[in-house]
């Protein structure tokens, strides 16, 4: 199905309901209207990190259901499924031959051997320093073989995610025939996950290596581009990155917007967050949650170091049951820049500071993506963040369709729906968008086409807002 431009949601397959089935009834009876499409995170068997440690994409974790379920679903909603180009998991068969049979294994050159990668003497602790990581330790594992020898081997996050080697031809015709096949199985968009990481290189800092990564991004989007699927990476990282990508003709993300957005609310100025829709990507799904958490690097220079820490200790003062230990090692934080805390607990739980966010998230160029925990302005999950000791987990609540009853009848949640509908059928977001400041804290974001137009105009220090939609039938009032 084509990508429309209507709001995404995303969400685990075990997380609205028990599986897919669960959430195929959720989409179909609460849903419609609501989102136009769906980021399926990843449903593969996998042996960690939620799924982002894939052992074989040819199928669905049985205890998701099957490809039936993700074909019924493709069939009504335009759906994005990830791609892991960075790793591959340490259960995988490919990982578990290799240590079996070392030389011998088929896919011994699927991974970047320290010993081939290093020349003699080094690595030094410079090159180790100049490698950009997000733990903090250098990015190897110890591959222990069948035959009592050991070697390390590239190992960028957890100790389940070896890295793939995406230079040999071994693991290029790996990357064709899984793209292909995830193609071929509906999808709209592949996310290529942890994309920036997949290129090392000896003196750099083996993230978003150029001119490499380019030729990798062109080499996914060759292979898909037969079938019509779109390939988004996916990169957290300084903004200038996503605009370099969209310069070329690519869809990126929009993770500057989360803090700007805290920012203007929190301080009730306008100006940082609206030069920021002034020069940010046309071409970009938008965000302000996803299962990693809060991203604050990718606001640098778009906020001064002092506006950027005025946010985070503002989102620590007024979050709720919020703790910065919850971002740290102790709960198992493997990236420093990621603040874990879903946004409804971000805004303090306030209902009308948090409908604002997504309006304004409505009115910013893009496609928005809704997480499923802000669909259903869902608050800090402390139980499931202490009963497994993993930070992330705060913002990764299970919900069961008993919950889903009781949660979209409360109000917060039918006006985000109502907004996410309007979002989703008003012709004007086809059109330009134009930018007004009226003071301070107060703007109209008004979209355009020669047909009709529908303005937002916020008040940030009230938390007010309004919607107006113009068409040729007469003026409505939306909110």
């Amino acid at each position: 199905m084509k990508i429309k431009n209507e709001a995404m949601l995303i969400t685990y397959p075990d997380s609205l309901g028990n599986n897919l089935q669960d959430l195929e009834q959720v989409l179909d009876t609460h849903l419609k209207g609501v989102v136009g499409g769906v980021h399926i995170l990843p449903f593969f068997p996998s042996s960690g990190d939620r799924g982002f440690s894939p052992m074989d994409y040819t199928k669905v974790d049985e205890r998701f259901g099957g490809w039936e379920d993700i074909k019924r679903i493709s069939e009504k909603y335009y759906m994005m499924y990830e791609f892991m180009l960075n790793h591959i998991s340490a259960q995988s068969p490919y990982y578990l031959d290799f240590l079996e049979k070392k030389e011998a294994s088929p896919y011994k050159d699927y991974f970047i051997r320290y010993n081939d990668y290093w020349p003699e003497n080094r690595p030094t602790e410079a090159d180790i320093d100049l490698i950009y990581k997000r733990k903090p330790k250098a990015p190897f594992v110890d591959a222990h073989f069948k035959d009592g020898t050991s070697e390390k081997v590239w190992c960028t996050f957890s100790e389940e995610q070896i890295d793939l080697n995406v230079k040999t031809e071994a693991t290029r015709q790996f990357i064709k025939d899984t793209l292909s096949f995830l193609a071929d199985k509906g999808a709209s968009i592949i996310r290529l996950d942890a994309f920036a990481y997949a290129i090392k290189e000896l003196d750099t800092n083996c993230f978003f290596v150029e001119p490499e990564i380019w030729e990798m991004l062109e080499y996914a989007v060759e292979i898909l581009k037969p079938y019509g699927v779109t390939v988004l990476p996916e990169i957290h990282e300084h903004y200038t990155i996503q605009q370099k990508i969209a310069e070329k003709g690519y869809p990126v993300y929009d993770f500057a917007l989360p803090m700007l957005v805290l920012h203007a609310l929190y301080s009730g100025k306008a100006e940082k967050l609206l030069h920021w829709l002034e020069i940010c990507p046309r071409n970009q799904f938008t965000t302000l949650d996803t299962h990693d958490g809060i991203g604050v690097v990718a606001v640098k220079d778009l906020l001064t170091q002092e506006e950027v820490d005025f946010a985070v200790e503002a989102l620590y003062e007024k979050g709720a049951n919020l703790k910065r230990i919850y971002s740290s090692e102790a709960y198992n934080n493997l990236d420093i820049y990621l603040i874990n805390c879903t946004y409804y607990s971000a805004l303090g739980n306030n209902d009308a500071a948090y409908l604002l966010a997504r309006a304004i998230q409505c009115f910013t160029p893009g496609i928005p993506q809704i997480y499923y925990v802000g669909l259903l302005a869902g608050e800090n999950d402390l139980e499931l963040l202490e009963n497994s000791k993993e930070g992330r987990n705060i913002n990764r609540h299970y919900y069961s369709l008993d919950e889903i009853n009781q949660e979209i009848e409360r109000p917060v949640v039918k006006d985000l729906f109502r907004l996410l509908a309007f979002r989703n059928t008003a012709k004007a977001f086809d059109g330009d968008l134009e930018i007004t400041m009226l003071d301070e804290g107060a703007f109209t974001l008004t979209w355009v086409t020669a047909e009709e137009s529908a303005s937002l105009t916020v008040d940030l220090p009230t938390n007010k807002f309004s919607i107006l939609h113009r068409t040729a039938a007469g003026d409505e009032q939306i909110f």
